[in-house]
């Protein structure tokens, strides 16, 4: 049903630590919770100092509680991983219900079998969203990032889209420099440069269509 809690401490430390992280908690909420109320609760110009003394009464008892509950939990919890050899979320649900039911017991069989129930279907929706979480967030770790690699700025020419080759561009600029030479010929020298390559190509036509003269004969007739 998922996989082994590798992030929580070994058996026998587990609960020494539970104990400590549950009486925290309950302190430092049961303060806050406390002091609202102390504040709320008391006459006006002694409002701070009624939130304080109800910290100070209060905050002890609800971490001591919380520290009860934390550590009855982790034993039952040890226990379980001890007898069934394996760490598995059933553990922490089997703990759950065990708790609730066993501090409900001093107020009849009908009351610690409600607290039993409720225990066990609280660490079930707890066990639940944690095992959605680490699916969640091991589907993230292993998506495979799809990088594209971005054309060149040197590639596209201005004017044209980004799939164009640059060929066309260039294409496109020597007609266009073709166009401006002829049209601004007789300005920049393109004329002559023209005029010399026609009359260059005339040349080696009329060479090619003179014919030679006979080679002479020696030979007395």
């Amino acid at each position: 049903m998922g996989t082994p809690e590798t992030s929580r401490e070994p058996c026998p430390d587990r609960i020494l630590d539970d104990i400590g992280g549950a009486f925290g908690m309950g302190a430092v909420g049961g303060s806050a919770f406390h002091f609202i109320k102390g504040v709320y609760n008391s006459p006006t110009g002694t409002r701070l100092i009624g939130g304080t003394q109800a910290v100070r009464m209060n905050a002890p008892r609800v971490g001591g509680s919380f520290a009860v509950w934390g550590g009855l939990f982790s034993a039952f919890d040890c226990s379980m991983v001890y007898l069934r050899q394996k760490e598995d979320p059933w553990n922490s649900i089997i703990a759950g219900a065990s708790t609730g039911g066993f501090l409900s017991m001093r107020q009849g069989l009908g009351a610690s079998a409600r607290a039993a129930v409720f225990g066990g279907v609280l660490l079930a929706l707890i066990e639940g969203a944690g095992i959605m979480l680490n699916k969640v967030m091991s589907a993230q770790q292993e998506m495979p990032i799809m990088i594209e690699d971005p054309v060149p700025a040197m590639a596209v020419g201005h004017g044209f889209p980004m799939g164009q080759p640059h060929a066309h561009a260039q294409d496109g600029a020597s007609a266009s420099g073709t166009e401006s030479g002829s049209w601004f010929g007789g300005w920049f020298g393109g004329g002559k440069k023209e005029s010399e390559a026609s009359s260059s190509g005339s040349k080696t036509e009329i060479l090619e269509s003179f014919d030679a003269p006979p080679v002479p004969n020696f030979e007395y007739k």
